[in-house]
């Protein structure tokens, strides 16, 4: 059974692709960056903004009926790589226990403001 999750980002939309798809027991997030979906606003830190990608996610994961600690698979996008040692205190904090399988790549981002995008995969644990 596959299911659509929504955040309610104007970018779903406008682009044409869900936050996350639940297939079976895998979850599949997209690429989610340091927008609060609330108020569509972004911080220019980016210790800030990997947090919120973090919070966005585990929202995303909670409505997929799954959590942080189903991480299976991780992505990290940033524009600047020598700006990825400064998530790492963040990304401890909330995937330190987890340790999922990671990658991080340097490109450039949708929007300027960005300065991380995150995605994960997640197998739901029964």
């Amino acid at each position: 059974m596959r299911k659509k999750i929504s955040s309610g980002s104007p970018f779903e939309a406008k682009i044409g692709y869900s936050r996350a798809i639940v297939d079976g027991n895998w979850v599949f997030v997209s690429g989610t960056t340091g927008y609060d979906y609330k108020t569509m606003t972004i911080s220019k830190d980016i210790e800030i903004q990997t947090e919120q990608c973090l919070l966005n996610i585990q929202t995303a994961l909670e409505e997929a009926k799954s959590k942080l600690e189903d991480i299976v698979r991780i992505t990290y996008i940033l524009p600047i790589a020598s700006d990825f040692e400064k998530c790492w205190p963040i990304l401890r904090k909330y995937l330190g226990d987890i340790r999922p399988a990671a990658t991080m790549f340097s490109a450039g981002l949708a929007d300027p403001n960005m300065k991380i995008e995150i995605q994960v995969t997640a197998l739901k644990q029964n």
